[in-house]
Parts: C-alpha cells; sequence; structure tokens
C-alpha cells in the first residue's frame, strides 16, 4: 500500500498550484465574473487537434430533424404522473425532447428530414424508491413504432435505418438493469437498424449496437451550480467516493455487484488515510469533490455512473474502473489525457498507481478539465448552451451523413422481424 509519505511531495505542488472549481461556474452555471474567466484561461488548455475541433463543432446547419407527434402517454403524461423523472440519472431522454422541439435543426417537412426522432420514455416508470422499472419498456417502445409505422411512411422505408431513440437506461435497448438478464434479451428487435443513443458503452457488448451513440448521464446542472465553492479552495482530498460497496438486497452473495471492484475498494481502503470513501451521501457531496484530486468511478450494476459527469465539471480526475468502457463522445473528449483508468483486477493496487503519478501528469489532467467546453460537453442544460451535450448529440448524427447505401428498401423489403423477442414483450400496450 502506497504512504501519506509518499503523497506528501505531490500535496504541496499541488497545494500550490491546483486547479480549482473557478472553471466549473462556467460550464454549470453560464454566469462567471471576468476574474473567473481570466482564472480560466490561466489554467486550463485546449484540447489538441482534431478532437479539440470536434469538440466545438456547431451542428446547426448540418442536419435536419423530424420529430414524431407521439401521444402523450408515450412522454409527457408519464412525466406528470410522476415528476421525479426529470432528476434522475436517466432524465436525458426527457430533456433531449424539449431541446429538440425548439431547435433550430428541427424541420416540420418529413421530406426533408435527416432524421426521425421517436420521443418515448422508456424510463418514468418509477419505484417508490425512485429507480426505474424497464419490465413495460420493450412494449412501451414497440408500440409506438407500431404507432409511427402505421401513420407515417418514413419508418416503413427504412425499417428504423434513419430514425434514432434515446435510450439511457442501464443496458440501453436491453431494457434490463441485470447484466446477465439484458445480455439473455439482446436489443429489443425492431430497433436493431435505428440508431440508439445510450449511456451504455461496453467495448464486444450485446447491448452496445454498432453505430450507436454514448452520451453522459443526466446529471442537474442548476444543482450543481448551486453547490461551487471558492475558486481558491484548495485540492486537499486525495481520493473521493461516496457510493455503495455491496448491493446486498439485489446480491446477497456478494461478488455480483460490480464484479467486486467496488468490495475490493472497500476491502483494500477503508483504511487507507489517503482514501475520504464511505456509503454516506453528505451534504458537502459537490463540495468535497472540488476539493478532491481523484475521484472514483467504479462501475457499478452498469459500468457508467452520473460521477464521471461531476468528476469532469468539477475539474475531479475521474479513475475509471470499469474494464471496456466505452466513453461519452470519444471523438470529442480525449479520456485518456483527463482520466485515469484502472482495470478491475488491479484495484488494490490502486494507491499504488495513484501516488506513483508524475505530478506534470495531474497538473496537465488539471489543465484540461479546466476546458469550459469540456465541462458543457458533459451537461444537459436548460436552456441549451453552445457545445453542451445536446449539441454533440447533434454533431454525432451529423457525422453520420449522408446515410450509407442500404439504408433504403427495395419495395416490398423487409428487414425486421416484429415477432421475434421474449413472449412477455409481444403484449399491447
Amino acid at each position: 500500500m502506497g504512504s501519506r509519505t509518499g503523497w506528501l511531495p505531490v500535496a504541496l505542488l499541488l497545494l500550490a498550484a491546483s486547479v480549482c472549481s473557478t472553471q466549473a461556474a462556467a460550464a454549470a452555471g453560464g454566469g462567471a465574473s471576468v476574474e473567473a474567466e481570466h482564472a480560466v484561461q490561466q489554467h486550463s488548455e485546449r484540447i489538441s487537434g482534431s478532437a479539440g475541433d470536434v469538440l466545438e463543432d456547431n451542428p446547426v446547419g448540418r442536419l435536419k430533424v423530424f420529430i414524431y407527434d407521439l401521444p402523450r402517454k408515450y412522454n409527457k403524461k408519464m412525466v406528470t404522473k410522476d415528476p421525479r423523472c426529470l432528476n434522475h440519472m436517466f432524465a436525458a431522454e426527457i430533456f433531449m425532447h424539449r431541446f429538440l422541439l425548439s431547435s433550430a435543426v428541427r424541420t416540420l417537412n418529413p421530406k426533408e428530414a435527416d432524421w426521425f426522432y421517436t420521443p418515448v420514455y422508456t424510463t418514468c416508470d418509477l419505484t417508490p424508491a425512485g429507480l426505474p422499472l424497464p419490465f413495460k419498456s420493450p412494449r412501451v417502445m414497440r408500440s409506438a413504432i407500431q404507432y409511427i409505422s402505421n401513420k407515417w411512411l418514413y419508418w416503413n422505408r427504412t425499417d428504423g435505418a434513419d430514425h434514432f431513440f434515446v435510450v439511457p437506461h442501464d443496458f440501453a435497448a436491453c431494457f434490463h438493469y441485470q447484466e446477465e438478464k439484458a445480455i439473455e434479451r439482446g436489443i429489443l428487435p425492431l430497433l436493431r437498424r435505428a440508431t440508439l443513443v445510450q449511456t451504455f458503452g461496453q467495448e464486444n457488448h450485446v447491448c452496445l449496437k454498432e453505430g450507436s451513440i454514448i452520451i453522459p448521464p443526466f446529471a442537474p446542472p442548476q444543482k450543481m451550480q448551486a453547490h461551487l465553492i471558492s475558486p481558491d479552495t484548495p485540492r486537499s482530498i486525495f481520493v473521493y467516493f461516496r457510493g455503495l460497496f455491496y448491493d446486498t438486497g439485489n446480491d446477497p452473495e456478494g461478488g455480483y455487484y460490480a464484479r467486486g471492484a467496488r468490495a475490493s475498494l472497500w476491502e483494500n481502503f477503508k483504511s487507507n488515510p489517503l482514501f475520504d470513501i464511505s456509503t454516506d451521501h453528505p451534504a458537502t457531496y459537490y463540495e468535497d469533490m472540488q476539493r478532491a484530486v481523484f475521484c472514483l468511478c467504479p462501475l457499478g450494476w452498469a459500468p457508467w455512473s452520473p460521477r464521471l459527469v461531476e468528476a469532469v465539471v468539477f475539474g475531479c480526475i475521474p479513475v475509471i474502473i470499469a474494464d471496456d468502457i466505452v466513453l461519452p463522445f470519444a471523438d470529442a473528449i480525449p479520456w485518456e489525457e483527463i482520466g485515469v483508468f484502472v482495470e478491475e483486477k488491479d484495484v488494490p493496487k490502486l494507491d499504488t498507481i495513484l501516488t506513483s503519478m508524475p505530478i506534470d501528469d495531474i497538473l496537465r489532467k488539471q489543465r484540461l478539465l479546466a476546458n469550459p467546453s469540456m465541462k458543457q460537453a458533459m451537461l444537459f442544460p436548460q436552456p441549451a448552451q453552445p457545445r453542451d451535450a445536446f449539441h454533440q448529440i447533434l454533431n454525432g448524427l451529423a457525422r453520420k451523413l449522408p446515410h450509407p447505401e442500404g439504408t433504403y428498401l427495395q419495395p416490398g423489403d423487409k428487414r425486421l422481424n416484429w415477432t421475434a423477442g421474449p413472449v412477455g414483450d409481444l403484449k399491447p400496450w
């Protein structure tokens, strides 16, 4: 295990030259002062090369999107019934719909559309504890697709290949929160030609469709803005994490949840003075992240969580512990340069890995994290702002144009099997 003594030289330099939370104000709130903007310029670094250009692209004028006008039962009525949907980590599906309704890329003429969007809220059926129940989601989605295919001609001419859907659940369009069951289900058959906009991403996984656009989970920008602390606050916490280490309710025998990585974190570092880790979720959670150098982002039931967004926005170097994860907007955000990747099997060596990092590497990661464009790309603000996550999604869709050969079907040609999938999914909704 690493020692506190090994951390002291790093601490002295970081406390003297720490890139603190000034820059978070520009991203999370948009009301930074002249002094704050000057501080950002001093301590931030633009991403070099094509990634920086992609991050700052403007999608307006590069694509047109037609929004299907669905009955309210598929979207708005769900939010009216349970407004908690607006605040959980899956809320991107709601705010993407709201954004597109007033976006400059929207067209009311489907004949000139490049893409078709079906606004279905598949994560708005919540338990009393506020967790989404995905079990009705396949039926809801099938019902919506059946509706648009009967009312408009555009789905049928491509079997959905020029359509996109936002599916932000744990394992996206596999619609289950347990990986084993999600793999068994697979992606909903009717979505296999569509483009999926999803938070889940893991290489060579059944639930990651080729060509999907990986997005960050929703984290409320206004809430983060309300918890910003003084930019002069030093980063005096070395490693920070708040969350579950075991899920005894769903994994009573242990070892399955987070593939054992979180349990390993606790067993190895619960008494290590460099690690501020706990199951408690204090009122100062956001403030604590702004005082930390490294923020742990381990997998849970799925590889991703809002901690990744929070870490980037608050300038805390994300330590990503999720093998083969595919991260949001990877063509625009240089994750290898701003984060630290630790294999799940190497969790017991985490202290050595972090205390061995050269100080210059740590400071450069902080400068890159200080870039306002980097932070903005991780957020779904209301109202939308240039270079935010909404615009990064549109950029991803624009880069897929023109549609490849084979998108449009010959008359009578069908690629999808409407009767495929579990019997329970075929029941009317």
